[in-house]
C-alpha cells in the first residue's frame, strides 16, 4: 500500500500511547483528517496514571477518575498534607475516553518519520500536512531515571501502610533497608480504587538507575516493617522513565516532525510526571496545527524553555544529593505555601513564579544542603 497525494491527511501521528490517542483525538474533533499509526495500535494499557485533579482537561470525561484524594500526605523529617487534590485513573477508562473516532489507524512500524511524511517498514507512505511523533522515548543508561516497583494489594491488607489520609504521596521514613551510600527512595501508597491500593518504591531520580530488583527488596523490608504482607499472587508494576532524554525542541532547532509528550521533553525532570502537561496541550497544539500556526512556538514559547531549564538544574541538583540530603530538601519544600509548591510542580510557562519558588527552596533548606545545591547547578 502505497499513499500518493501531496498530503493525504492534515495531520498524521506516530504512536498511539496517551499523547498521542489524545492529540489524534483533539485533531479529529477540530475538523481535521487525521492518520494515527502504531505497531499494536489494539494494545491494552498497563501503568498506573495520575496528577493533579486540577490539571484534568475540560474535554476529558470524570469517568476516568478512579479515586481522589484530597490532601495526600507526605512524610520527610516530619509529616505533612499536601492542600491540592491528587486524582488516581482508570486506566482502561483513560484509554477508551481517548477515543479515536473520524481517525484512520493504521497498523505498523514507522521506519523514517519526516516533517511531512512517514514511511513504515512495509514500505507505505503516509503524507500529511504535519507529522507528530507521540513514540515516548526509551530510557537510556547515561540518562538520569525515575524507576519504581509496586505491588497492588486489597485495601484492608495495605491499611498499616497508608498515613492518615489515605495516602502517602511520598513517604521517606529509613524502613526500607537501603544500605547506606545507595540513592534514596520512598514509599508511594496511593489508592487504585475503593478496593486496591498501589504499593510503590521510587527512586525519584538516579544515575545510574536502581533496578528493580533492588526497589523489590526494598519494598518488601518496608511493608514487613509496617505488618502488609505481601504475597506472591499479587500484581505488580515496574517504572523506568528516562528524566532528560531529549532536548528541549526550542533550542535544538529540530527540522523533522513535531515531538510530543514525553519525546518532546514534556517529562517534568524532577518529578517524571508528564501526563498532565500532555493532555492539557493536547488541545491548544491541535488547534494550532488546524489554523497552521507554528507547533513548536505553541509547545515551547520562551517561557517555557526557561521554566525547563531551571527545572534541569533542579534534576541536576537531586541527582547530587545523598539520601540525608534528600530528606531534608523535601522537608523544606513542603513547608513553602501551597502556590509555591504548584509554580515548581505544574507551571511551565511562568518562569518567575519557578525561579520564586526555587529561591524560597534555597533560602529554606539547611546550609549543608544549600551548599550542595549551589554545587550542583553553578558552573
Amino acid at each position: 500500500m502505497t499513499l500518493t497525494s501531496p498530503a493525504d491527511v492534515d495531520v498524521a501521528v506516530v504512536g498511539l500511547g496517551p499523547a498521542g490517542r489524545s492529540l489524534a483525538g483533539r485533531c479529529a474533533a477540530a475538523g481535521l483528517t487525521v492518520t494515527a499509526v502504531d505497531l499494536r495500535p489494539g494494545r491494552v494499557w498497563t501503568p498506573t496514571y495520575a496528577l493533579w485533579a486540577d490539571e484534568l482537561p475540560w474535554w476529558l470525561d470524570d469517568s476516568v477518575v478512579a479515586a481522589r484524594v484530597q490532601a495526600p500526605q507526605v512524610w520527610a523529617r516530619t509529616e505533612h498534607a499536601v492542600p491540592r487534590p491528587y486524582a488516581v485513573l482508570d486506566t482502561a477508562e483513560l484509554q477508551r475516553s481517548l477515543a479515536l473516532d473520524g481517525v484512520r489507524v493504521i497498523a505498523g512500524r514507522a521506519t523514517v518519520v519526516d516533517r511531512t511524511r512517514i514511511t513504515l517498514a512495509d514500505g507505505a507512505v503516509v503524507r500529511a500536512r504535519h507529522v507528530v511523533d507521540a513514540r515516548g522515548l526509551p530510557p537510556a543508561p547515561a540518562v538520569a531515571q525515575q524507576t519504581a516497583y509496586g505491588v497492588v494489594v486489597p485495601r484492608e491488607r495495605a491499611l498499616p501502610a497508608l498515613g492518615p489520609g489515605g495516602a502517602w504521596f511520598m513517604d521517606w521514613r529509613p524502613d526500607n533497608g537501603a544500605p547506606a551510600g545507595e540513592p534514596p527512595s520512598f514509599l508511594y501508597a496511593i489508592p487504585l480504587d475503593a478496593d486496591c491500593v498501589l504499593l510503590e518504591e521510587t527512586c525519584l531520580a538516579a544515575r545510574p538507575a536502581l533496578g528493580p530488583d533492588q526497589l523489590r527488596e526494598r519494598l518488601h523490608a518496608r511493608a514487613a516493617s509496617r505488618g502488609v504482607e505481601l504475597r506472591p499472587g499479587d500484581a505488580t508494576e515496574t517504572v523506568r522513565i528516562a528524566l532528560q532524554g531529549s532536548g528541549i525542541p526550542r533550542l535544538t532547532r529540530r527540522r523533522g516532525a513535531v515531538r510530543f509528550g514525553a519525546g518532546g521533553a514534556l517529562v517534568h525532570p524532577c518529578t517524571g510526571y508528564s501526563l498532565g502537561a500532555t493532555l492539557g496541550l493536547a488541545d491548544p497544539l491541535a488547534r494550532a496545527l488546524a489554523e497552521s500556526r507554528d507547533p513548536t512556538a505553541l509547545l515551547w514559547p520562551r517561557r517555557a524553555v526557561a521554566v525547563e531549564v531551571l527545572r534541569r538544574r533542579g534534576l541536576a541538583a537531586l541527582v547530587a544529593l545523598g539520601p540525608e540530603p534528600t530528606v531534608e530538601f523535601f522537608e523544606s519544600f513542603f513547608t513553602l505555601p501551597a502556590p509555591r509548591q504548584r509554580a515548581f510542580l505544574s507551571l511551565r510557562d511562568r518562569p518567575t513564579a519557578v525561579a520564586a519558588a526555587m529561591w524560597a527552596l534555597f533560602r529554606a533548606v539547611p546550609g549543608p544542603v544549600r551548599r550542595s545545591l549551589a554545587r550542583a547547578v553553578l558552573p
